[in-house]
């Protein structure tokens, strides 16, 4: 004797030939189920979840899952401070000229050496 399996979602649908019962384990699989029952043009299209709530076709939206966020987990922020930026600094070229002026500087009259 073959083992029961429990399935916790339940999705049917009804056509002009007959219906269409079928379980499936897990909300995104049922949602994407019913949503192809209804491409292919089944009327009364219900999911029956875990609870025993009944969804009709225009509540489906409601097996979604939250959604955290959009990004990627390498592309999230962290909720640390932003650090100060650093301050640039004047980068100094060996080989070129100096711009500085030079400074002027006193004089002192004409020294005698002796």
């Amino acid at each position: 004797m073959a083992r029961a399996t429990r399935v916790p979602y339940l999705v049917s649908g009804t056509k002009e030939y007959g219906s269409s019962n079928v379980g499936r384990g897990s909300a995104t699989v049922a949602l994407r189920l019913a949503r192809k029952l209804l491409r292919e043009g089944y009327m009364d299209v219900r999911v029956c979840t875990p609870r025993g709530r009944v969804l009709q076709s225009n509540e489906l939206d409601e097996l979604k899952p939250p959604k955290e966020s959009d990004m990627a987990k390498g592309q999230q922020r962290g909720n640390r401070e932003a650090k100060k930026p650093k301050k640039e600094k004047v980068k100094v070229i060996a080989a070129a000229p100096s711009r500085k002026e030079a400074a002027w500087q006193p004089d002192f009259g004409a020294v005698k050496k002796k």
